[in-house]
């Protein structure tokens, strides 16, 4: 009787284990960098956007002030020129709070989930049983 001999080529069951625990652990380190990337630029545009909102709410306090300074000019005044030019004021203030919020919307928007992080990941389980799946 001749017993089969295994020829250099084939792979021992413990490096069979080996180069797939290798290769999971690759595949989760990787999983692991491009959510964080993904996160990296969503809470950046998020932080940006409410930083943004912070300065609307600065600004709306000053608005407050002026109107209120104004429209007791307009109350009192003798003159025109004071009152005048604390509206102008105002209105400079409201215009540039619209554009900052605008803007803050906008950057707000661009904040979103991981996408691709969470579509590869659903495609790992079936991967590991041996089943490939198209991402």
């Amino acid at each position: 009787m001749s017993t089969p001999q295994k020829s250099a080529d084939e792979p021992t069951i413990g490096r069979l284990v080996a180069d797939a625990s290798r290769d999971i652990s690759a595949l989760v380190q990787s999983e692991i960098a491009l959510a964080k990337t993904e996160l990296k630029v969503s809470v950046k545009s998020g932080g940006i956007g409410a930083g943004l909102f912070a300065v609307v709410a600065f600004l709306a306090l000053l608005l407050v002030i002026l109107l209120s300074i104004t429209a007791a000019y307009f109350l009192t005044m003798t003159g025109l020129h004071a009152a005048w030019a604390f509206l102008i004021v105002s209105g400079f203030y409201l215009l540039l709070m619209v554009v900052l919020a605008i803007v803050g919307i906008r950057l707000i928007k661009k904040v979103s989930v991981p996408e691709q992080t969470i579509t590869t990941a659903k495609a790992i389980p079936s991967a590991l049983k041996g089943r490939s799946q198209v991402v």
